[in-house]
């Protein structure tokens, strides 16, 4: 696999170089909420721009139905992109002079990005193709994607991996061929179903899996606790009491909350009071773990030597249910263990937090990548870029 640095060996200068980042970031209005991955995306483009390169970079924002649609227009994103480059980066078609960057209009505007037919996605990526002498693939969020701009592209341009994309598969080997023990992985989140192939296979690798978040309720109401009007999954309950069954018989200590914040409604001001998790009341939802669990979850991460954290434990928008999620960040930040946060709400809640990003040995971009890798998949957008893989690659489209 060629990497940024095989192509800055070859030399740029005057060169056209589509670059692929993941700047998918949250936003109020036109107002990022959360630059993380414009950031991460930072490194790559200044190698590239500093050695003279003509930077074309191609990425998309939120779900836009393959067509134009101003709420989610990049423009937000090239201005902050362009204070931390400490350059102009405009919003164009075509990369420009030499050590310039120029930012595509998000990708996802074209319904061919996202296509599940090969040959409008091969249509778009020739289009891109037509544009650049290279293509660095450094979007790791999106790299479980077959999408034009992940992966056919880079099937008809000389590829290299960005530095983003080397460090988070380099961080996912740790979590899955290089393991030291105890390996305790945190699950929060709301839903269940978004997590079924990574807790399946995770339970057959992991010594400690402990289970936060919204999805927690699932795994209570299988257990026979009752769960008032706390997210449930009601469809989910045999599949979790097959996971809760699974790891009884493979020795693997799964870990539930055992107190929750009880709140009347869903509100950031809503009365709550701390109520254990088999006294749920009927007129209550769970918004957070309580103060037992944060203990618990804590002493359950004192020893692990390798830890992979991804889903907030609660509500953490709302302050007065962000107190779990906070509790498990802390708890990392004190350990001596290797600890990843996987990227999604996790990593925006660190931030939100004003956790310190170093108090982590590794902080993902790509929640969903990061997963699908955990879970056992092959991401598309790594295996494109060997040939050795390629011939195996698959992937989704969503």
């Amino acid at each position: 696999m060629k990497t940024l640095d095989d192509l800055l060996s070859e030399g740029v200068s005057g060169r056209r170089v589509l670059v692929r980042a993941d700047l998918n970031v949250p936003l109020d209005g036109d107002r990022i909420t959360d630059d993380g991955r414009v950031r991460a995306s930072v490194p790559t483009i200044k190698a590239l721009v500093d050695a003279g390169a003509r930077v074309l970079v191609a990425a998309h924002l939120g779900r836009p139905k393959g067509e134009p649609d101003p709420r989610f227009s990049l423009a937000p994103v090239a201005e902050r992109l362009g204070e931390l480059l400490g350059q102009d980066v405009a919003i164009g078609a075509e990369a420009a002079g030499d050590g310039t960057v120029v930012l595509l209009e998000n990708i996802r505007f074209d319904a061919r990005e996202t296509s599940k037919d090969d040959a409008e996605r091969a249509a778009l990526a020739d289009e891109l193709a037509a544009k650049a002498d290279a293509f660095v693939s450094d979007g790791f969020g999106v790299v479980h994607r077959k999408q034009a701009s992940v992966y056919d592209v880079a099937r008809k341009l000389p590829h290299y991996a960005g530095g983003l994309v080397l460090a988070e598969v380099e961080v996912l080997r740790k979590l899955t061929d290089d393991l030291q023990r105890p390996y305790v992985v945190v699950l929060g989140g709301a839903k269940v179903s978004d997590k079924l192939g990574v807790i399946k296979n995770l339970l057959t690798k992991v010594d400690r899996l402990l289970v936060g978040g919204g999805m927690a309720y699932t795994f209570l109401k299988a257990q026979g606790h009752e769960v008032g009007g706390s997210l449930l999954q009601a469809d989910q309950l045999d599949q979790v009491r097959g996971f809760l069954a699974e790891a009884e018989e493979r020795g693997v200590e799964l870990v539930l909350p055992v107190d929750v914040l009880a709140a009347v409604d869903f509100a950031p001001d809503a009365q709550f009071e701390v109520v254990a998790t088999d006294a749920i009341p009927a007129d209550r939802q769970g918004l957070d773990i309580g103060p037992k669990t944060r203990e618990l979850f804590a002493a359950k991460l004192a020893d692990a030597q390798t830890v992979f954290w991804n889903g907030p434990m609660g509500v953490f928008e709302f302050e007065a249910f962000s107190g779990g999620t906070r509790a498990v960040a802390e708890a990392l930040v004190k350990s001596d263990a290797f600890t990843v946060v996987g990227g999604g709400d996790s990593a925006a809640a660190v931030r939100a937090l004003g956790l310190p990003e170093d108090g982590f040995s590794h902080i993902s971009t790509g929640g969903g990548a990061s997963l699908e890798y955990l879970e056992g998949k092959e991401l598309p957008g790594v295996s494109v870029l060997d040939e050795d893989l390629l011939a195996g690659s698959s992937g989704g489209t969503e």
